[in-house]
């Protein structure tokens, strides 16, 4: 296994560089550049503004530019945020914990909710339960993330008052204290709750055909003519095999929940790499945003990378030479 690891990150190394053309590339097709995101044209000089895209490099050829850059992150240096004023690499690492938070918790509830109700259902097919949980599945499927997102500040914030609307601590707490991690958990339910719901849906449905079509094969017949309880049928045998697909899921979803973050964390002013992004688009902070893109780019390969290694944990036939 550890050989096979080795040589998925090897392999990491050319969809690497590839992504970082294609991000270079999109950041300089896009309308301006970094330059104008700190500047006023209107209040500054055609002298002024020459002299320093002539400091800054823009004036070098495109290779140029691309080369300057991709040598600097490989010696660690992101650059520097014109907007912040700050590296671009203190920027995430301060804002990549609170994504990463809201990740394992819609990760948390995403796959506990989605394998009981899929096995629930799975098990009961076309029985009122198996409805009920069928048709918030269509509810929850069919509800944009911006609208859940409104609807569920004001029902659990403002009527009911549980858990705050917006940012990421309460004030006055002391880094590091019971109290300063609980707040970071409260402020995190919500948003996380809201996105990991939409996947929740998707993943009862899937779990659920995948059981009903599992239990139908020969290996389950054999087990009940040995005289296997059935409740360590679904349990064990039905239920592992129908877990397969799901960890195909877990490799996209890390990469898709750190986009996925962007809109959640815009609305209850989460401040995580999805609100960076949003602001960096705005403010033309394009160190900042190909920074974030490549870190997509890599967590997603990650993603997969775990994902892979889960199917041998999960299905001992399945073998990683």
């Amino acid at each position: 296994m550890l050989t096979y690891a080795f040589r998925r990150l090897l392999g990491m190394i050319p969809l690497m560089i590839l992504v970082s053309v294609v991000v270079f590339s999109l950041a300089k097709l896009m309308p301006g550049d970094a330059l104008m995101g700190k500047i006023d044209p209107k209040n500054s000089s055609p002298q002024y503004i020459a002299e320093m895209r002539e400091k800054l490099g823009y004036n070098q050829p495109i290779l140029t530019q691309y080369w300057s850059w991709i040598k600097h992150v490989l010696q660690g240096d992101l650059g520097q945020s014109f907007v912040h004023k700050k590296p671009v690499g203190a920027i995430i690492a301060e804002r990549i914990p609170n994504t990463l938070l809201l990740m394992l918790l819609s990760l948390c509830i995403t796959y506990s909710l989605s394998i009981a109700m899929g096995m629930y259902a799975g098990r009961r097919p076309n029985r009122l339960g198996d409805h009920f949980i069928l048709s918030l599945n269509y509810v929850a499927y069919s509800i944009p993330t911006f609208v859940a997102a409104i609807a569920a500040i004001y029902v659990f914030s403002f009527k009911l008052g549980w858990v705050p609307a917006s940012g990421s601590i309460g004030i006055g707490l002391d880094e590091g204290s019971f109290s300063y991690y609980i707040s970071k958990l409260k402020y995190a339910i919500l948003p996380s709750l809201v996105l990991g719901l939409f996947s929740t849906a998707a993943y009862t449905q899937f779990l659920r055909n995948e059981i009903m079509e599992n239990s139908r094969k020969d290996y389950v017949r054999t087990a009940m003519a040995k005289g296997t309880k059935l409740s360590r049928i679904y349990s064990v045998h039905i239920f592992q095999n129908s877990l397969i697909p799901l960890i195909t899921f877990l490799g996209f979803d890390i990469g898709a929940l750190l986009s996925g973050t962007v809109v959640v964390e815009t609305i209850f002013t989460y401040p995580g790499i999805g609100q960076l992004v949003i602001q960096s688009v705005n403010s033309r902070d394009y160190s900042v945003l190909m920074s974030v893109m490549m870190l997509l780019s890599f967590m997603t390969l990650i993603g997969n990378l775990i994902a892979d290694l889960l199917y041998g944990l999960v299905d001992p036939r399945i073998r990683l030479d």
